[in-house]
């Protein structure tokens, strides 16, 4: 059964009910976060909390809880889930007000937090790896909007993906207005090039993503050579590696871009993270655990 978190009652997602009226779904105007927990333990819940906060501030968002009330949310939701691991889409919204953008207008938001399933990506793609395009869609500009505000509006994203969809592609890459490389559609994007580690900055449109952090500390970790440049099409076309990072999907090895086969899938440095990955999640995770079990 799936389990929703609504606004402090804990119910099957059937049940759960937000009003038509909510400007989340009039307008897209809310924030949220997607949040994977492990061993039945969040992973890098204050970072990810953080950043819903830091999204809400800068659309003066109010969230009608504190950071302990969510943290005990997340908690509760994860331990009435019948999975081991999973993923979690935690929503705040405008809340309710008439029609019309103005949001003085509306009363307070709402919080929903959705238990699902964490198969995100096929056998295949995890396998062989992720065919990607370079899609004509082209990402916000950031002085538009900033990259670092994760809202309800991923219109943009979706045509991106629907390309990807009409040529059975796994994954759309977007570009920025300056044809750098931004992200996918709901990932970051990483390359290696002469044993170096590569990603786009914030600056050009990326997502700061916590996955995406969490690479680049276990890089520096390990040693590994790395830098935040911008990257072309260009870039991504001659990589000795490429793959992708994201809360739902982890980390997905790519094999194509726009047709070209890469020399590596999966590459040495992608084996590495990977693993390293996997390592830092049950080290998290797995304490919390281990700390309950022996009291």
């Amino acid at each position: 059964m799936s389990i929703c978190w609504l606004n402090g009652d804990l119910l099957p997602v059937e049940n759960a009910k937000i009003s038509v009226m909510d400007h989340g779904l009039l307008y897209g105007d809310g924030v949220f976060e997607g949040i994977r927990f492990y061993h039945q333990q969040a992973f890098r819940l204050q970072t990810h909390l953080k950043r819903l906060f830091d999204s809400a501030r800068a659309i003066q968002l109010d969230i009608p809880y504190s950071l302990s009330q969510l943290e005990k949310a997340v908690d509760d939701i994860i331990q009435a889930s019948s999975d081991e691991a999973g993923y979690l889409r935690l929503i705040v919204t405008r809340g309710v007000g008439p029609l019309g953008i103005n949001p003085e207008q509306c009363a307070a938001g709402s919080v929903i937090i959705i238990a699902a399933s964490s198969s995100f990506v096929s056998e295949r793609v995890l396998n062989e790896g992720a065919r990607l395009i370079i899609a004509t869609t082209r990402r916000i500009s950031p002085d538009c909007l900033d990259p670092r505000i994760k809202s309800l509006n991923y219109l943009n994203h979706i045509l991106a993906r629907q390309e990807a969809n009409a040529v059975k592609a796994d994954e759309a890459i977007l570009l920025n207005s300056r044809g750098h490389v931004t992200e996918g559609s709901t990932d970051n994007i990483f390359i290696v090039k002469n044993h170096c580690l590569l990603t786009p900055p914030v600056t050009d449109g990326a997502l700061e993503g916590v996955t995406r952090g969490v690479i680049l500390e276990l890089a520096e970790k390990l040693g590994l050579a790395h830098r935040i440049q911008t990257l072309s099409p260009y870039d991504l076309y001659n990589a000795d590696e490429c793959f992708l990072t994201g809360t739902a999907m982890e980390l997905i090895p790519v094999n194509e871009i726009d047709g070209r086969r890469l020399k590596h899938c999966p590459g040495e440095m992608f084996n590495t993270l990977s693993m390293a990955f996997k390592n830092q999640i049950d080290q998290e995770t797995l304490a919390p655990e281990l700390k309950r079990a022996s009291s």
